[in-house]
């Protein structure tokens, strides 16, 4: 699960002195590793909690989530909904879909996430809320689109988190042709860093987090 922005003692010295996640988290990284093919697309313990430990801090009535593989991220952003508050996550592929509706069942959320699968952005436009956090890790390559379409949506003093920024340091240099991931981040991080309408910050987690707020 480390990129080369990690280290193993760091990791383990940073799970040992945080606070520890639910026992339901654990059972679906085990079940995710044991079940799916690409495991490291989980979230896991240090990028969960801090997307629940972001999302405690301001409380939001309403998250949107892109990408939710097995459901892992969107319980940890859970941990931080208001009272009566929902969340909204998009993932493209049918099939990994039952494992995270059945850890969703199992949580004390279950009746506030929303579960939609299909296209993020044929989905996007249909949803007329505003959002006080809103989560991307879906398609690469989409990450211009899905700003596109939820700039407007995020409410001011919101956030905007997005994983991968870094993407293994390939953002580093002129993307190769076909690269279309890469191309896709670097432009997304681009256009993000210049919207006037955010205060932007990368932090060199995992495989990079970049946290915008709207103003």
């Amino acid at each position: 699960m480390n990129t080369p922005f990690t280290d193993d003692r760091i990791e383990d010295y940073i799970r040992k002195n945080s606070t520890k996640e639910p026992d339901l988290l654990r059972k679906l990284e085990e079940e995710t590793y044991r079940f799916t093919a690409n495991p490291r697309m989980l979230s896991g313990f240090l990028q969960g909690r801090i997307l629940s430990f972001f999302s405690k801090l301001i409380s939001p009535e309403r998250i949107l989530e892109i990408g939710t593989f097995t459901g892992y991220s969107a319980l940890c952003l859970c941990e931080g909904l208001a009272s009566g508050g929902i969340l909204h996550t998009i993932e493209c592929n049918d099939e990994i879909a039952p494992l995270a509706r059945k850890y969703f069942r199992m949580s004390q959320y279950k009746s506030q996430i929303v579960l939609h699968i299909g296209d993020a952005r044929t989905i996007l436009p249909g949803m007329k809320e505003t959002f006080q956090l809103v989560y991307l890790d879906g398609e690469k390559k989409e990450y211009p689109e899905y700003f596109a379409l939820v700039a407007d949506k995020i409410s001011a003093g919101g956030l905007l988190i997005s994983d991968n920024v870094l993407w293994n340091g390939k953002v580093f240099d002129q993307p190769q042709p076909g690269d279309h991931s890469t191309k896709g981040i670097a432009e997304f991080t681009e256009a993000v860093a210049e919207d006037v309408r955010f205060e932007t910050i990368i932090l060199p987690i995992r495989d990079g987090i970049l946290v915008a707020r709207k103003k």
